[in-house]
């Protein structure tokens, strides 16, 4: 399958836009991600070799690393996305009389969980690296730093989607909610992050 990420933007939008598979809201959501996680690399670039930082700088350094590899991490994730659901979509084919049906359709719908609770979970990682560059890094950059969190926390919900809309239909109860109570919680702990970080840049403006 083709990596949809090595398009130009406007490229990427119109396959978004058609009737394709995939990309979808997962692949979608990972771009995101990796946006909100760049912006926050900036941050952090903005900041080195800033006389004013040099204490941070060392833990600066050590972000944009970890950012580097996250960014990458995630934009990997918009074609293992797209690849996760194209079982799914075969097995919706399967004749509804054929006995190995139901099997088969559970096994894919396991599978197109899996990439976007990865997401999710790339996402927490993120929120985490914003949520500390933007209280040490560059003032003159603190809106970006908003931005992070919030287009990370717009990913992070995103992908939670396509995970639930997998949940619903499986047999395995079980499963299903081990997966949905996995989600909520990230959603409750890392989407509360992602507010608190733009809450202190947007109030920051108006003090």
């Amino acid at each position: 399958m083709d990596d949809a990420t090595l398009k130009s933007c406007r490229e990427f939008v119109s396959l978004l836009a058609s009737d394709a598979p995939a990309p979808g809201g997962g692949g979608a959501a990972a771009l995101v991600g990796a946006i909100g996680t760049a912006l926050g690399n900036m941050v952090g670039a903005l900041t080195v070799g800033k006389k004013k930082y040099a204490d941070v700088e060392e833990e600066i350094r050590a972000l944009m690393a970890r950012c580097d590899q996250l960014q990458t991490q995630l934009l990997d994730q918009v074609k293992a996305d797209a690849e996760g659901f194209l079982p799914l979509a075969r097995a919706y084919g399967i004749p509804k009389d054929d006995p190995t049906r139901d099997q088969v359709l559970e096994e894919a719908t396991v599978t197109a969980c899996q990439t976007p609770m990865d997401i999710m979970t790339l996402c927490c990682d993120s929120l985490e690296v914003i949520a500390v560059l933007a209280e040490k890094g560059s003032r003159l950059a603190v809106s970006d730093a908003g931005c992070a969190a919030a287009l990370a926390k717009a990913a992070l919900q995103a992908a939670c989607l396509n995970v639930f809309i997998n949940t619903k239909t499986l047999k395995n109860r079980a499963l299903a909610q081990e997966l949905n109570e996995k989600c909520l919680g990230m959603l409750e702990r890392y989407g509360g992050l992602a507010d608190q970080v733009f809450d202190q840049v947007k109030n920051g403006f108006f003090q």
